[in-house]
C-alpha cells in the first residue's frame, strides 16, 4: 500500500514539474534594418503604420506603431520616408507590433 501511494505521489510530482518547465508561447521578436517606404498616421494620431524595405531580403515589412515617442518623431518630421531605420518588433499573428523604431545613425 505504501509503495503504491509513493508511486502515485512520484508520478504526480513528475507531471507537475514537467508542466512547470514547459515554455510559454510568446510572440517572436524580429529586427529589421532598412529605409522607410511609407508612413501612414491614423486620423486620431494615436497610431501609425510604417512600411520598411528590409535590407537583407528586399521584402516590405509593415509595422504597427503605437508608442508616443515614435509618433512624435513622425509628426515632427524627424523620421520621414527614405530614412534608414532599425526597427524591433514582435510578430503577433498577422500584426507586427513595434518595440523600437530608431534611425540607424541616431535620432
Amino acid at each position: 500500500m505504501k509503495t503504491d501511494l509513493s508511486r502515485i505521489v512520484l508520478v504526480a510530482l513528475l507531471a507537475a514539474s514537467s508542466i512547470a518547465f514547459t515554455p510559454v508561447a510568446s510572440a517572436q521578436a524580429v529586427t529589421v534594418v532598412g529605409p522607410v517606404s511609407k508612413i501612414k498616421l491614423a486620423p486620431d494620431g494615436k497610431s501609425a503604420v510604417a512600411v520598411l524595405k528590409d535590407n537583407k531580403t528586399g521584402a516590405s515589412v509593415s509595422i504597427d506603431i503605437s508608442d508616443d515617442l515614435t509618433l512624435d518623431k513622425f509628426k515632427d518630421k524627424r523620421i520621414v520616408e527614405g530614412d534608414e531605420i532599425r526597427a524591433k518588433f514582435e510578430k503577433e499573428g498577422a500584426k507586427n507590433n513595434s518595440k523600437s523604431f530608431k534611425k540607424t545613425a541616431g535620432c
